[in-house]
This record gives C-alpha cells, sequence and structure tokens, in this order.
C-alpha cells in the first residue's frame, strides 16, 4: 500500500475556480478504491479548509497534516504537535506590533482570529484562498493568548522584514510561499514531519509514499517523500526540488501524473 499526500492551495484546489477538478477527485477516489492512503498536508489549520467537500463528502480522506506539519492527526487521534515557544510568541508579537502589520494566529483548539486586518490580507484571505471570515480579536494580543496554544502565525511582511525578525525567533521555522506573507511554526515543524508520523501511524514505507505540491512549503515533503511532484503552476525552486514536474492544476496535473507514473 502506498500514501499520497497532497496540498490543498494550487494543487488540489486551483486559484481560478476554488474548485478541485473533477479528473482529480476522480483519480483519488480510484486509488482510494485501491487500497491506498490519501492525506491532506497544508497550511491551513482544519478550521479554515472549507474546500475539500468534493473529497470530505465521498470519505476519501485519511488523515491531515495542518499548520505545515505543526498539528498532525488521524480521525481524532492526534500524532504529533509542536507549538511555538513563548518567548518566541512574545518577541514576534513586539516586532509586529512595531511595523504595525497583520497577523493571523491559528490555536490547537481550532480557533483563530487576525489581528490588524489589512489590503493585503483581504486579497489573499479573501479573494486568492477564498477562507472567508475570520474574527478580529478586540483582547489585548497578550491576554488573547494567556491561556491559549499558538501553532502557527501568518504574518504580513516582506522579505527584508523577514530577515530581521528570523534571528529573534531561533526556535521557530518560518516557511513562505507567497511575496506577502510567511508562516511562522515551531523549530521542526515542517511537512515532513508531518510525512514521518503518517508513515509510523499506518506502517508505510517512505519509498511508498507520493507527496503532491506547488509552494515553497511543500519543498521539505517533496525532497522526503519517495517520489516527490511538483504541479506545473510551482515556482521554479520548487520544481527544481521534485522528482517530477506535472502540468498545471487547471491542466488535470494530478491526474497527468498519476498516468504517467503507472500509479493506477
Amino acid at each position: 500500500m502506498k500514501a499520497f499526500f497532497f496540498d490543498i492551495d494550487g494543487t488540489l484546489v486551483s486559484f481560478k475556480t476554488h474548485r478541485i477538478p473533477q479528473s482529480t477527485v476522480d483519480v483519488i477516489e480510484r486509488l482510494k478504491e485501491q487500497g491506498h492512503f490519501i492525506i491532506i498536508a497544508t497550511g491551513r489549520p482544519k478550521s479554515i479548509i472549507n474546500n475539500l467537500d468534493q473529497l470530505e463528502e465521498r470519505n476519501l480522506i485519511d488523515g491531515y497534516i495542518t499548520m505545515n506539519g505543526g498539528y498532525t492527526f488521524v480521525g481524532n487521534k492526534v500524532l504529533s504537535k509542536n507549538p511555538i515557544p513563548h518567548d518566541n510568541l512574545l518577541r514576534i508579537i513586539t516586532y509586529t506590533r512595531q511595523l504595525q502589520v497583520t497577523n493571523v494566529y491559528m490555536f490547537e483548539n481550532e480557533e483563530k482570529y487576525v489581528v490588524r486586518k489589512s489590503e493585503k490580507y483581504t486579497h489573499i484571505f479573501y479573494d486568492k484562498l477564498s477562507i472567508g471570515y475570520i474574527p478580529c480579536s478586540d483582547e489585548s494580543i497578550e491576554d488573547a493568548l494567556r491561556n491559549r496554544t499558538v501553532y502557527q502565525i501568518t504574518t504580513f511582511i516582506d522579505k527584508g522584514q523577514e530577515a530581521i525578525l528570523a534571528p529573534q525567533i531561533a526556535e521557530c521555522e518560518i516557511t513562505r510561499w507567497h511575496p506577502y506573507f510567511i508562516d511562522i511554526i515551531g523549530k521542526g515543524n515542517t511537512k515532513q514531519k508531518g510525512i514521518e508520523a503518517i508513515c509510523k501511524h499506518f506502517k508505510i514505507n517512505q519509498q511508498d509514499t507520493y507527496a503532491f505540491g506547488d509552494g515553497g512549503n511543500d519543498i521539505s515533503m517533496l525532497q522526503y517523500a519517495g517520489t516527490g511532484i511538483a504541479m506545473g503552476n510551482a515556482a521554479d525552486d520548487v520544481k527544481a526540488q521534485a522528482d517530477y514536474v506535472t502540468s498545471s492544476i487547471d491542466d488535470n496535473g494530478i491526474e497527468n501524473a498519476v498516468k504517467a507514473l503507472d500509479l493506477l
């Protein structure tokens, strides 16, 4: 048996239609029928995975790697989790407050909220990702976090600002798949870590894993999986880390890869 790991945005779900191409649904259904495992590997927390109904209503998903590997689970069983250390969290708050930029905080208990909404935030979360409403906290951020555990912060800063912040939060990982923002997660959290946890749980060999992705936060799993497959719409640096490059999501990329690699 094999395990197939799929990023969501730009890999499973089109940025143009906000839907999964029917060819992809059909291929995943056939893989599932053959006894293979279907795993989601995303930067989103489960609470804002709002675009996989075509798979979920068919019970095609076996597990989730969420928040870029910060929180991995199968059903009600948590396989791995690793929050942002509190002292690093306070440094992030201090720095981003000085910049007056947008932060989106994501918690273990599936709460999430945004601090200081902006035009860039609206463009990404509403227009590009079609996530919809995320509440804006009325509390001070310190009070809001007092009894909560943060697993990921999406911070709207550019690469120059990122270079200043990174040395201050050595116990965190920073990943970027868009020029507008970064995702900050606990040290060691990557989609690779999620794959390792899933493989251990289901007793799957690494060489029997296939990972599909298109963004910078997918590179770790493309490198680690037995076969890493980059979408045709991926950036060149992502494609360079893949074993195989397929066509774009809107040109039946997943179906074409599965056929080319003779997986069905």
